[in-house]
């Protein structure tokens, strides 16, 4: 259980950056974006390709970032501009990259087992444990939370939540919708092109392949945080989508430790996700919420009763 619970951690927070990635499109600024699966990988080819080219990681990963923010930015103008629908602009910037991926590496696949990443000294404090892997990646995670959530309290920020909330009233009040939906874009495109980079230095390579997936692993997890702490605040919210993505790892890590097959986590995630959906509906439909209301009410009843 234990060698579960530590493989949870370090992928949970590797990907957490995706599911924070996925918030700001999909919760933020209400935008189906499809570019996830193509902008993943794009942080992995860069950052091998440099890696292989003898370029210092820490600089793999910086393009890394300002490529996927490109991509973001190029679905938004695709949206915005040109009119295409959310989901097409997404769907045709994501069939581009496999190509721009493909022609980055050069070859399918980029093996770095005998590179130095930005990992290479962390793994070295203390040898054959991933304890100082899932605190590199944890501070990682801690530090760009903490930097969504200062940014969303800005001005800025407000503009992008509301326009998410309800484009036209913002827009009738003189914000440019679009400057904001790009740049929400670009910014989750960011923080998944920043995944890619870093997960492609700790599983060793950079496939062409690695994006498959990606998205519905991040929606899985940002619906399974918001179903356990329900998020009513953007500090919470953020905080959700870190949880949940550290539990849906646990979840697949315990059916695979139980002889799930590989072959089935595709399943087992819609099986997930599916589930997490039906929750806030049985809630509601079965009355836990007024039990759970009504126990609360007697408890703090109780309480000034015996104050």
């Amino acid at each position: 259980m234990i060698n579960i619970l530590i493989v949870s951690l370090l992928q949970g927070f590797e990907y957490a950056l995706v599911t924070l990635g996925v918030m700001l499109s999909f919760r933020v600024i209400r935008f189906p974006d499809l570019t996830i699966e193509g902008s993943f990988p794009l942080g992995g080819a860069i950052t091998a390709s440099m890696i292989a080219a003898g370029i210092k990681p820490l600089y793999g990963v910086g393009v890394s970032i300002v490529a996927g923010f490109a991509a973001g930015v190029l679905t938004g103008l695709l949206n915005t501009k040109f009119k295409i629908s959310k989901l097409l602009s997404g769907l045709l910037v994501m069939t581009i990259l496999f190509t721009v991926n493909l022609r980055i590496m050069g070859r399918s696949n980029i093996p770095l087992l005998y590179y130095q990443t930005i990992l290479t000294p962390i793994e070295k404090w203390i040898p054959k444990s991933s304890l100082p892997l899932i605190a590199f990646f944890f501070l990682v995670v801690l530090l760009t939370k903490w930097l969504v959530d200062r940014f969303l309290a800005t001005e800025i920020g407000l503009a992008l939540r509301a326009t998410g909330d309800n484009e036209q009233m913002i827009k009738s009040l003189g914000v440019d919708t679009d400057f904001t939906n790009i740049l929400g874009l670009g910014m989750a495109n960011a923080l998944i092109a920043l995944s890619g980079s870093l997960v492609t230095q700790d599983q060793g390579f950079a496939d062409i392949s690695m994006g498959v997936g990606v998205m519905v692993t991040g929606l899985a997890a940002m619906i399974i945080g918001e179903t356990l702490l329900r998020p009513r605040t953007i500090r919470r919210l953020s905080t959700a989508m870190v949880l949940g993505t550290i539990v849906y790892y646990f979840v697949i890590s315990l059916g695979l430790r139980l002889g799930l097959a590989p072959t089935d986590l595709k399943l087992a995630t819609g099986l997930m996700v599916a589930v997490a959906l039906c929750i806030p509906a049985l809630r509601d439909r079965y009355g836990v919420n007024k039990v759970l209301k009504e126990a609360r009410r007697r408890a703090l009843a109780k309480g000034r009763a015996l104050g």
